[in-house]
């Protein structure tokens, strides 16, 4: 299927003609079986544009030398973790990473509670297995075990929901790179190219904690909040429209006045101060991330659309920011009603915003 009959493409599909003219401009030493010198893994990702006039558009906003460093990490031995709070973009660079580097970002395993090892290992076709006994053509490889023999990027979500016994099968692959099958009496070998790419939530620290011989096998990189509003609204922005475009929203609705509505509540609530810093609010219970106000505005970018003249106003992105916020019902509404009271109510130009949220509350 092609890019445009899907609703959300792979990153190599969707980007396709900018990974195209990048390797056609690239000049630079590649890694073995990477598709992209780690110069234009980093153009790729941050933006630039090319000797040809070729427009390449940012996946990641934020600072260069992150993405140098994790760049540099897959081109070594050593794992790539990315680590930060829900919302920092974790999952979105790792899909551009691997896109740029191997073509292929969706050797993916997602990790929760309930991941099994045989989802990092490999599994059997039991109807195979029990007729025909142990064999190759039994085996049902993971993705993991797919990268290791075509020297690619693995990528792994949420390795801290993983079990700690389960987490722990990684470290042969990554120490050793290779994986045995004893079933069959024959081993995996990793292929030149294949590096594994895991993210996992700051505050998931203490669910299934990285043993000490696990994370010794991981460069860390820590993947920030926005640091100005002005970053965090430019992020919000093209994202917003990038989805306009895909679920076929008018991205004329999408007012920057709004915009900038959502990014000036979420720092706040989350910083636990006005922009101006003379007062102080008090913070929810939730991460009120910049994933959450793309969705927010996503949201009332449909509502616009479907129930009103098309134009985003305050009243269609207000219930998306009161869902936001009031993850509990009793503490996180209390916050949200104060926060109406002492910050919205008082701000110049905000009233439609302020009943629209009274209405809700």
């Amino acid at each position: 299927m092609t890019a445009a009959t899907v609703l959300r493409p792979h990153a190599e599909q969707d980007h396709a003609a900018e990974l195209a003219a990048l390797a056609a401009a690239d000049e630079r030493a590649k890694p073995p079986n990477w598709n992209l010198s780690p110069w234009a893994v980093v153009e790729y990702l941050l933006g630039g544009t090319l000797p040809d006039g070729t427009v390449i558009t940012p996946k990641y906003v934020g600072p260069r030398r992150l993405i140098e460093v994790a760049v540099a990490t897959l081109a070594t031995d050593r794992a790539l973790l990315l680590l930060g709070v829900p919302g920092t973009a974790k999952t979105w660079v790792s899909e551009h990473l691997s896109a740029a580097i191997s073509g292929d970002s969706t050797l993916l395993v997602q990790g929760t509670a309930g991941t099994s090892e045989e989802s990092i290992r490999y599994g059997w076709n039991y109807a195979r297995l029990i007729a025909e006994g142990p064999s190759a053509a039994a085996l049902v490889e993971s993705p993991l075990l797919h990268a290791m023999r075509d020297g690619k990027l693995a990528r792994l979500e949420e390795l801290t929901r993983i079990p700690a016994d389960v987490q722990d099968s990684l470290i042969t692959i990554l120490s050793e790179k290779t994986l045995p099958i004893p079933e069959l009496g024959t081993e995996v070998q990793a292929r030149p190219g294949f590096n594994l790419i895991a993210t996992a939530n700051n505050r998931d620290k203490g669910v299934n904690e990285l043993s000490s011989a696990l994370r010794r096998r991981f460069n860390t990189v820590v993947l920030p909040l926005p640091d100005s509003a002005e970053a965090e609204v430019e992020i919000v922005s093209r994202r917003v429209a990038e989805l306009g475009t895909s679920l076929q929203l008018p991205a004329e609705a999408a007012e920057l006045s709004e915009i900038r509505r959502v990014v000036t509540v979420f720092r706040e609530l989350r910083s636990g101060r006005t922009e101006d810093g003379r007062t102080a609010v008090k913070s929810p219970s939730g991460t009120l991330s910049t994933a959450e106000a793309i969705s927010v505005l996503t949201g009332g970018l449909a509502l616009a659309t479907h129930f009103g003249d098309g134009v985003l106003r305050p009243h269609d992105v207000a219930a998306g920011i009161h869902g936001a916020v009031v993850k509990d019902p009793v503490a996180d509404r209390a916050i949200w009603i104060e926060y109406l009271e002492t910050v919205v109510r008082e701000r110049d130009g905000w009233a439609d915003f302020y009943r629209a949220g009274q209405e809700l509350s």
